[in-house]
């Protein structure tokens, strides 16, 4: 059993900046892929970015490039997602996610509006 909360959700700005957080929490392995969904009203929940154990290997969507930054910190078996320079087109409920061992695991959302 692996519980995910994410915090950090908030009203801000176009231009502004949040940081979002995730804490894990149940049996987690040594070995997972963390990540970072979204999903717009009315739109399919799009991945934003993963990274491995090892924080080696970063996935980001195109449309976040430069501006988002994922992270992890494996002691507190946490990640977090740095988003700067906001825009109204990424207003939408982040999820985190967390795959290990083939299962898949998500928690309860966290909602992001920017205001233009």
């Amino acid at each position: 059993q692996v519980q995910l909360v994410e915090s950090g959700g908030a009203l801000v700005q176009a231009g502004g900046s949040l940081r979002l957080s995730c804490a894990a929490s149940g049996s987690i392995f040594r070995s997972n892929v963390m990540g970072w969904y979204r999903q717009a009203p009315g739109k399919q929940r799009e991945l934003v970015a993963t990274i491995t154990t090892g924080g080696s290997t970063n996935y980001y969507v195109d449309s976040v490039k430069g501006r988002f930054t994922i992270s992890r910190d494996n002691a507190k078996i946490a990640e977090y997602l740095q988003m700067n320079d906001l825009k109204p087109e990424d207003t939408a409920v982040y999820y985190c996610n967390l795959v290990q061992r083939g299962l898949v695991y998500w928690g309860k959302g966290t909602l992001v509006t920017v205001s233009s």
